[in-house]
């Protein structure tokens, strides 16, 4: 670890993780408050460079989207809530990787989904990423948007891989998580152990193909512990909203999840009747998809904060 003007710059050491799991040694012991900066590699561990590299030839399933982690926040504890401000996604090259991988996205049979119809063929786009865009083509440009596609918590017991998402955050593909954001989790552990990786420039709801605008990146993040608050899932807050995260298949029950948890929220913390905060959110709430590829689908459920008391 090293020091840049105040803040932290910590290094993944033996190697990268691919689960969320409680028995991993932490790479950092960090106070709350205390920024850090963090160089995630992208969904395929930088090793598709050209557009002949596969995923297939260079990669191994489950073994995608490394995790840089875990870090133990000093005084965090199960019952608690780690409160993970993301201050910045700053490019670490200047392309992106994107792809179409046999048995895997939301338009193929997959190992999930059974289907008899052949793959599609696979296919690697090195993208160029200039002036804050992704040049698709010769035409379009898509504005560079980033945001953590996996991020969370170790869970209580068991090991969770770095593919799928649930109750401890991870493999979300949410767009919501991205700079100037809060990002809560339950605690389930002493420390949190927290994770990140799996960087995306841009992606559209739901990650139709299973794989985004994939990026390296230098994470900037800081963390807070809300003592004896406990959540029943991820939640994130901007200046405009409150959203809550939920993760399972099938994609109805994701959307349940997430909008029984913004309710548990509206009526712990501002006082809703649980009724009213449902007959408010059959109004005025808003959903959007993060993915609907992975072995858990997630789905965001939104209130604006125009529609909340002052606290």
């Amino acid at each position: 670890m090293s020091r840049q003007t105040g803040i932290r710059v910590l290094r993944q050491r033996g190697g990268y993780g691919y689960t969320y799991a409680p028995g991993r040694k932490p790479i950092a012991r960090v106070k709350p408050g205390e920024k850090v900066v963090l160089r995630t590699p992208d969904a395929f561990e930088n090793k598709l460079r050209t557009a002949k590299d596969l995923c297939t030839r260079k990669c191994s399933f489950p073994f995608v989207n490394p995790q840089v982690g875990p870090i133990h926040v000093i005084g965090a504890e199960p019952g608690d809530t780690l409160a993970v401000t993301i201050h910045a996604i700053e490019p670490d090259r200047d392309y992106v990787v994107t792809a179409l991988i046999p048995r895997f996205g939301g338009l193929t049979g997959t190992a999930v989904t059974a289907m008899l119809n052949e793959p599609l063929p696979e296919q690697t786009r090195i993208l160029p990423l200039r002036d804050g865009f992704v040049e698709f083509n010769d035409m379009i440009r898509i504005p560079y948007q980033p945001f953590m596609g996996t991020i969370g918590v170790a869970p209580r017991i068991e090991a969770i891989g770095s593919l799928n998402a649930g109750v401890h955050g991870g493999n979300m593909d949410c767009v919501e998580t991205s700079p100037g954001r809060e990002v809560w989790f339950p605690v389930f552990v002493e420390g949190a152990h927290f994770y990140t990786g799996d960087a995306h420039a841009a992606q559209g709801d739901g990650e139709l193909t299973g794989v985004a605008c994939e990026l390296a990146a230098k994470v900037t993040l800081s963390f807070q512990v809300i003592k004896g608050k406990t959540i029943g899932g991820p939640r994130i807050v901007s200046e405009e909203c409150l959203m809550a995260c939920g993760s399972a298949r099938p994609l109805e029950d994701a959307a349940r999840i997430a909008w029984c948890e913004l309710i548990r929220w509206m009526v712990d913390d501002f006082g809703f009747d649980r009724l009213d905060a449902y007959h408010l959110l059959g109004q005025v709430g808003r959903m959007r998809l993060g993915n609907m590829v992975d072995p858990n689908y997630t789905m965001v459920a939104q209130i604006e904060r125009k529609y909340l008391p002052p606290r």
